[in-house]
């Protein structure tokens, strides 16, 4: 039987193998210099020991699939109360030879694929998404550093690190020489992390400096990466208004359609002399065909074709503007919105570290003298292939060498913050010393001796240099090399060198748009407080008041109320961890706020996934592009006003062209329990209602779904809606039932007479919600609602399209009659609209 894991661990921590291993976990010394003098570095596991835990299924796979399979996400678009509705309707027509009354399904067909597309397109980019790179592995086995894939590493395995390597696993530290790992990824925290014997190292941090090994306590699912990538993964939609609003009518119609069908059919049968004499003498199937067309009408899936096609087209044209919607209704969120929190680390700020000045040091004419050089030194340090970031930076500033190499130096470290070399001779004599102020400089007030001074003139400089949002350091001289680390106490300040973070051109800018529109502005970054409130107000952040004061994160509250209050109150907050990112937007949430998140670290993936719309930034790791709903690709901030003027647009045109389909949805409605409790023959044909959607609805609607529109967002789009649909569906069933009874009971006219007048009132009544819909009428929309005008005369008096539409030109009397009844409709329902303006207003 293979060992369990716990038997594995306890094998581990005793230092000795299990019985299946053949070996022990001796002394070894691994790769990339000598072993650690503080810490053993094991031999590694053996093939047995490597198989044992292979059978135990303590290997470093991940589980690569989203929540939802493909079959789950097809049958959620396709099986749908309406689409089954409307598929019925459909196959029910196929088998009574009706193919030209199968119109109505274009747009359900339409709206299912877009969905489908829509949502399998996220499954593959979530079942993409990784934290982790795929470089192969360095890892001691039996003694001897192999490179193996990454699932192929067990538990228990020594991995080696070393600059540049991204951390695979989790585990404990065995050896580090001078090892400094970057979790910024997971943390935020700009600063590189020392690490020693005994410590933990987190998958998804990268070494920066040094080397060392470590043993995996926890692989695949467990491990740290693995966990924000499963977190990351779980697809949830956008909260999308128009959709919630769509869903509700859905359910309305839902509820409503049981009886409706009923009634309907009752009628229809009634109206062709009872159930037994219709099935009798075959006039069922027009009672059937007359059903499906009063129930189809009534569900409005144009309305939510013609929203996924809005979103849709705002995200092409975004993308020609470098953003990339990762999903359609992001588009309108973000005009919903009404706060955005961002990271400071590539969204303030560009990412990387700047040089900014360099200012000398010297008491007296010797000291000058004593520290020439200086500027040689700095090219030197500027372009040693293992400079850090921050030390790398001098290279731009600094491009003349000195003219010999060095005989000596010690790598920087995070532990000591600081790194020296040595010259003979020559331009750059002595021993140099670059690092940490607090670690070169001391705190102690000194006896006021020259080099006393000089140390008091560099802490004052380089606190005003961190209060301006500067990072400063300390190039020192010494009088040899540091041995063993130690420092000389004659080690005296030359320079002071400051950096900084460069500023997007154009955060101040977009900032300055949210602040006008209204938007609260939160800063969450895992800097220091001072550093992030630098950036903060070099980027046109309020500078006074309790709400700009920086708020050290790790003082927060943990509970929710509280925090959300905290939140609430203050703007710039540093030291912030990627769970309490997270905490931070959902407790703003919870105060009714529409929120954005922006990053580009995986310490963000969290929170941009919790907030309404995360936004990441182009150069954002693969995690947090995976998860972030809208991505900037050329990282410029000021990209986002032209996703909300694309946002505001899809939400104030679909709101507009919403009134056409819910008015439809009403009078569709009435005129069926109408006509069913009437026990009247339903006055139109699935084609004839296919036209009328078209000249009404479906044409023009798509025009003006597609405008430029600029209303600002206004909560309480569906109460709008229906209140503005409300009386025009009442008029408009109002007219078609008294034209109806019009031409059954004053006149003589045949059926299809009677359904012509009652097509002309519908089409001409609706084509006034139109006008309205449409307004203010500039030119391009009189010519827009003419032309439908003039497609109802077209259908009404072109002989091919009655024969189509099988309608027969009405009477004289009859076409007075409907144009006064659909005349009647359009006043009341331009009575109604003035009304109603004038209270939402």
């Amino acid at each position: 039987m293979a060992p369990t894991e716990d038997q594995l661990r306890a094998s581990a921590a005793s230092g000795s193998g299990p019985p299946s291993a053949g070996g022990s976990w001796g002394m070894g010394t691994g790769l990339g210099g000598p072993p650690s003098r503080s810490a053993p570095e094991s031999a590694g596991l053996d093939d047995a020991a490597v198989e044992v835990r292979r059978a135990a299924g303590l290997v470093n796979t991940q589980e690569q699939r989203t929540s939802r399979t493909v079959w789950q996400i097809a049958t959620t678009h396709l099986f749908t109360i309406f689409n089954l509705i409307l598929g019925l309707s459909g196959l029910t027509l196929v088998l009574l030879g009706r193919w030209l009354d199968l119109m109505f399904l274009a747009a359900a067909i339409g709206n299912t694929v877009l969905g489908f597309a829509q949502e399998l397109q996220s499954k593959r980019r979530l079942d993409r998404l990784a934290v982790l790179k795929r470089d192969p592995v360095r890892v001691v086995r039996s003694g001897a550093a192999v490179e193996v894939p990454p699932h192929e590493v067990v538990m228990d395995d020594v991995v080696l690190v070393r600059r540049g390597d991204q951390v695979p696993v989790d585990g404990t530290v065995l050896r580090a020489d001078d090892l400094d790992v970057d979790e910024s990824l997971l943390t935020g925290e700009s600063e590189p992390v020392p690490k020693q014997p005994g410590e933990t190292v987190l998958s998804g941090s990268s070494v920066v400096s040094g080397s060392g090994s470590f043993r995996a306590t926890a692989l695949g699912n467990g491990s740290h990466a693995a966990r924000l990538t499963a977190q990351a993964k779980r697809f949830t939609p956008v909260s999308s208004e128009l959709r919630a609003a769509l869903d509700r009518v859905v359910r309305w119609i839902t509820i409503a359609l049981g009886p409706m069908i009923a009634i309907v059919l009752n009628g229809q049968m009634q109206a062709a002399g009872g159930w037994s004499a219709a099935l009798a003498s075959g006039a069922w199937r027009d009672a059937v065909v007359a059903a499906i067309a009063s129930v189809t009408i009534m569900i409005p899936q144009g309305l939510a074709l013609l929203t996924t096609v809005s979103f849709a087209v705002a995200t092409v044209r975004l993308a020609k503007g470098e953003v990339l919607i990762e999903e359609l209704a992001a588009v309108e969120v973000l005009a919903r919105v009404d706060v955005v929190c961002f990271d400071k680390t590539g969204t303030l700020t560009e990412g990387g570290i700047h040089f900014e000045s360099a200012v000398p040091l010297a008491a007296n004419a010797e000291d000058a003298l004593a520290v020439a050089g200086w500027e040689r030194v700095l090219a030197w340090i500027g372009t040693d292939e293992d400079a850090n970031p921050t030390a790398a930076a001098l290279a731009e500033a600094f491009t003349e060498r000195p003219d010999r190499e060095p005989s000596g130096t010690i790598a920087f470290s995070s532990g000591r913050r600081w790194s020296a070399v040595a010259f003979e001779g020559g331009t750059a004599d002595g021993a140099w010393l670059l690092g940490a102020p607090e670690a070169l400089l001391g705190d102690a007030p000194g006896t006021g001796a020259p080099a006393d001074q000089l140390r008091t003139q560099a802490r004052k400089l380089c606190a005003e240099a961190s209060d301006s949002g500067l990072r400063a350091i300390v190039l020192c001289r010494a009088g040899w090399l540091p041995r063993d680390g130690e420092l000389a106490a004659e080690v005296r300040p030359a320079v002071v060198l400051t950096f900084r973070e460069r500023l997007r051109p154009d955060a101040a800018v977009t900032l300055a748009y949210f602040r006008e529109q209204g938007v609260a502005l939160k800063v969450l970054s895992g800097d220091s407080p001072r550093t992030v409130a630098a950036a903060a107000r070099a980027a046109g952040m309020d500078a006074g008041g309790d709400r700009a004061e920086p708020v050290d994160a790790r003082t927060l509250p943990e509970d929710p109320t509280e925090l959300a209050a905290a939140v609430e109150r203050h703007s710039v907050f540093g030291r912030v961890g990627p769970q309490q990112k997270k905490a931070m937007v959902e407790a703003l949430q919870s105060r009714g706020h529409v929120v954005a998140m922006t990053g580009d670290g995986v310490n963000d993936a969290l929170a941009l996934k919790a907030a309404d719309l995360g936004i990441a930034m182009g150069n954002a790791a693969p995690a947090t592009k995976a998860v972030a709903r809208l991505v900037l690709v050329d990282g410029r901030f000021s990209r986002l006003p032209a996703v909300v003027a694309e946002g505001r647009r899809v939400i104030a045109n679909i709101e507009r062209v919403s009134q056409l389909f819910l008015t439809k949805t009403i009078y569709a409605f009435l005129l069926g329990v109408g006509f069913g409790a009437m026990t009247w023959a339903f006055p139109f044909l699935p084609r004839q209602l296919s036209t009328a959607d078209f000249l009404m609805i479906g044409f023009p609607a798509a025009v003006l779904a597609l405008v430029p529109n600029t209303r600002r967002y206004v909560p309480g789009f569906l109460r709008r809606a229906v209140l503005t649909a409300l009386p025009s569906g009442l008029a408009m069933a109002a007219a078609i039932l008294g034209v109806y009874a019009y031409g059954r009971w004053g006149t003589d006219a045949s059926q299809e007479q009677i359904e012509a007048a009652a097509f002309l009132t519908l089409t001409a009544s609706g084509l006034w919600v139109l006008a309205i819909a449409a307004r203010p009428l500039t030119r391009w929309r009189v010519l827009l609602v003419g032309s439908m005008y003039a497609g109802m005369a077209a259908v009404l008096l072109v002989p091919v399209s009655l024969a189509y539409h099988q309608l027969t030109a009405p009477a004289p009397a009859l076409t007075v009659a409907a144009l006064a009844f659909a005349a009647g409709a359009c006043m009341l329902i331009e009575t109604a609209h003035q009304m109603l303006r004038r209270r939402l207003r």
